[in-house]
């Protein structure tokens, strides 16, 4: 059997890669009504994948990661776009980072905090996604504040707006679509963590997982030779 063969053992058994994506972070994954099609970074790579392997794809959609990691036990997805954090090395393999998102604060628009490093204050309540990864980085940077478990990063958010918390915890692009949505909250200046995002595949796919840190790899070098062509600086996710 050659390595692609083993590869689609690991992750295509069906004939078809089953990728789950994060829909909480539209900076990765949103879907477009104009394309009718979901796009973003992790969609545009799991195309690649899928080309590169010669295998249809299905991007099956969840509202966050805790929702991707249940769907795990119950056989639903063989690859995963999410973030790689200790925690989950006994269950996953990661492959390098493809792109890496921040995370921050929302809070009260009459809050007295300004930035990132104001929120760690004794006495402050931290809402935040018990399973993201930005979540557990909090816990370990934290010094003063505590952090209150939620289901979800919309539950974060519900238990600030119910004056349950003093700030909510969350990646910086689903804090500003929120924001945008709700009066009366702002985010604060800076981040807390910088995340890095991989692609997961369960443990047992030894395979698969040297085929994705290789893929990530090249990718990683194409995009730093068009930035270097470019010559603007701007990030560029093949």
């Amino acid at each position: 059997m050659s390595t692609r063969e083993k590869v689609l053992s690991e992750i295509a058994p069906a004939g078809v890669i089953r990728a789950a994506v994060n829909m909480s972070n539209a900076a990765l994954v949103r879907w477009d009504d104009q394309a009718g099609a979901l796009v973003g970074p992790s969609a545009r790579i799991g195309h690649k994948i899928a080309e590169q392997l010669d295998r249809a794809l299905s991007l099956i959609q969840y509202g966050s990661a805790a929702d991707i990691l249940a769907a795990s036990d119950r056989g639903e997805w063989d690859i995963a776009f999410i973030a790689s954090d200790p925690s989950r090395a006994d269950r996953f393999s990661f492959s390098p980072p493809y792109i890496s998102v921040k995370a921050t604060y929302l809070v009260p628009e009459v809050s007295a905090f300004r930035t990132v490093g104001d929120v760690d204050a004794e006495g402050v309540r931290i809402a935040s996604a018990r399973s993201a990864a930005y979540t557990k980085q909090l816990e370990r940077i934290l010094e003063k504040a505590t952090v209150s478990h939620t289901d979800s990063p919309a539950a974060a958010i519900d238990l600030l707006v119910g004056s349950q918390s003093d700030a909510a915890a969350g990646l910086t692009e689903f804090l500003v679509q929120t924001s945008e949505r709700m009066s009366g909250f702002r985010l604060v200046e800076g981040a807390f963590s910088e995340i890095p995002q991989t692609i997961a595949v369960h443990r047992s796919a030894i395979h698969a997982s040297a085929f994705f840190a290789d893929f990530v790899r090249r990718l990683n070098r194409t995009a730093a030779g068009d930035r270097d062509v470019a010559g603007d600086g701007e990030e560029n996710i093949p």
